[in-house]
């Protein structure tokens, strides 16, 4: 299976990279400065889970079409921030043939219509990933904890050979994975945690153990997840028991340096996901004609944060 990464950053340059270490063919789409600095220093990840510096392929825009005309990508993994979603699309254009697919590991479910559009829903598989990742100021990959997984399945539920194939270049890398045959079930749980995870800790600006120190921390996160849970269940997934509770359990554990990294990104004054994350779900609970008081309080917050960043 041919694979082509849009970028080398937190979440691609991981997956990527164990990919690429594995000796699946992997090639990534860059900037080129990244391409220039790839080619000096080669892949750096620093994890847990063990580090590696690795060779590996890399191209810009300018040539990735005569790349495809040698040989045709199988599948595109995109990892771009949700705000950088429509100059991702014009990137990996070129490589998206009638058997390619692409494969968003973005949070959040808003931008499978764009891709749906752009590319024709046939070849936009469903996906998701649970890790927490960063790129240093170095150009290395730091991955933060020991969880690094991802989740993939076709939209309409059929077991089909592309999927499969990315299951097996998972297992060969050694790649925590999912191949699941309901793929929207695993996105409305992951969304819904995210969504209050990244609501709680930015509206409180502080870890899920700061915020369920205080008296009313842990109803506070509570409320949050139930107004999630209103739009996961209108929109005909809601979430099973098994995963509530496993997802209560991870937000609003006492001690916890859990932080969304949507707060990581606020804390360093970068752009946030605001508006596909927070405000997307808050769309939604209100369209399933529910309150989301809480909601709408951290997304008022992440909009000023936005206001008073750019000026």
């Amino acid at each position: 299976m041919r694979i082509l990464v849009l970028g080398a950053g937190g979440t691609g340059g991981y997956f990527g990279g164990r990919l690429a270490q594995a000796g699946v063919d992997v090639t990534f789409l860059v900037r080129p400065a990244r391409a220039a600095a790839l080619s000096a220093d080669g892949l750096r990840l620093r994890s847990p889970l063990g580090d590696a510096s690795l060779p590996v392929r890399c191209l810009t825009a300018d040539a990735l079409a005569d790349a495809v005309a040698q040989a045709p990508y199988d599948l595109v993994v995109l990892s771009c921030k949700a705000y950088d979603l429509d100059s991702a699309m014009d990137a990996i254009a070129p490589a998206m043939g009638s058997g390619t697919a692409v494969l968003p590991i973005l949070n959040g479910l808003r931008h499978y219509p764009l891709l749906d559009a752009r590319f024709g829903a046939g070849q936009v598989i469903g996906g998701l990933c649970f890790i927490s990742v960063s790129k240093a100021d170095d150009g290395s990959i730091v991955h933060h904890g020991n969880a690094a997984s991802i989740t993939f399945g076709e939209r309409d539920g059929a077991s089909g050979a592309r999927c499969a194939a990315f299951a097996q270049a998972c297992a060969h890398a050694g790649i925590d994975h999912l191949h699941a045959d309901d793929i929207a079930r695993e996105q409305w749980i992951k969304f819904t945690f995210l969504a209050t995870l990244a609501a709680a800790t930015c509206l409180m600006r502080a870890s899920v153990g700061g915020i369920v120190a205080t008296s009313d921390g842990a109803g506070v996160i509570t409320a949050l997840y139930a107004e999630t849970l209103a739009a996961a269940a209108a929109a005909g997934h809601p979430v099973p028991d098994s995963a509530r509770a496993t997802a209560l359990g991870q937000l609003t554990r006492a001690g916890s340096p859990l932080k969304a990294s949507m707060l990581h990104d606020l804390e360093a004054g970068r752009r946030v996901e605001a508006a596909h994350i927070v405000g997307d779900m808050l769309a939604r609970v209100r369209a399933a004609g529910e309150p989301a008081p809480l909601l709408a309080a951290a997304y008022c917050h992440l909009q000023a944060y936005e206001a008073l960043r750019t000026g």
